[in-house]
């Protein structure tokens, strides 16, 4: 299995839940207060920790509609602010970045330079088509930038078929996971269902791991205590958001009882 996944979780599955962010500054829906932004970062964060969640991943979820690519100086900055304020409590719990959508450039530098641990990218590898236009895959420009900022502890969590997209193209769900572990290099791999919050086809994640045994393949949606079993029998963790929150609703606050039910699942 990749080396920085194992190194990153040793010994374990995680569970990985998500800080989705409230609007930045620049995007059409922020309030006018970062404290504001921060503050509820705070709370997620320690919803999540005190549930005793495995890892976090922060994304600009509020940011909608997402740059395709490269987004502005500012949500960097903003981001990188929300991530030190985060990682002031997290103690050792590894954080994640998300550019959304699909800036693994942005994530990388703000990772290095807060010390967080993993980045997840979107379109890693290939080209797919979503409401933003044409994503396309950087992972030449991104495995050289990891290096040039000497970021080579950051793993990349890389998404294959991400959802709400679909495939330029008619390569099959194995050949671009394929493809995106052997020769895009990422670290592990995420597979998803259609939409945030959407359940993801475990077979799909079995076939994956039949024909690339050391690759770590996570679930990267629909995961819930009555899924749980069954995603953490095959699968080698999850990123969870949607089941997390209040009332099981994407925007609403952690509910730490939430992780700690979701936890005692996995158990189980």
């Amino acid at each position: 299995m990749s080396t920085r996944f194992t190194e990153l979780f040793p010994n374990h599955k995680p569970l990985i839940g998500v800080i989705h962010l409230h609007p930045l500054p620049g995007s059409p829906n922020y309030r006018g207060s970062m404290t504001t932004v921060i503050d509820h970062a705070l709370r997620d964060t320690e919803a999540l920790k005190n549930g005793g969640i495995d890892g976090i991943i922060i994304e600009n979820y509020g940011d909608y509609p997402f740059y395709p690519a490269q987004v502005e100086p500012h949500t960097i900055a903003a981001m990188t602010r929300v991530t030190l304020a985060v990682k002031a409590i997290v103690e050792t719990i590894p954080i994640g970045i998300n550019v959304l959508r699909n800036d693994a450039q942005a994530a990388l530098a703000i990772a290095a330079m807060t010390h967080s641990q993993f980045i997840r990218v979107n379109v890693h590898t290939g080209a797919m088509v979503a409401d933003q236009g044409i994503l396309q895959g950087k992972a030449h420009q991104t495995l050289r930038y990891r290096n040039q900022l000497d970021a080579n502890n950051v793993a990349i969590l890389a998404d294959v078929m991400v959802k709400h997209a679909f495939p330029i193209g008619s390569m099959d769900l194995v050949t671009i996971a394929k493809d995106t572990f052997l020769r895009g290099m990422a670290d592990a791999l995420i597979i998803t269902g259609s939409g945030t919050g959407q359940s993801t086809n475990l077979d799909h994640v079995q076939d994956i791991k039949s024909v690339l045994p050391q690759a770590p393949v996570l679930v990267g949606s629909g995961v819930n205590p009555n899924t749980a079993r069954d995603t953490f029998a095959i699968a080698d963790g999850a990123i969870v958001g949607t089941a997390l929150k209040i009332d099981g609703i994407t925007l609403n606050p952690v509910d730490q009882t939430r992780v700690r039910q979701l936890k005692q699942a996995v158990k189980n």
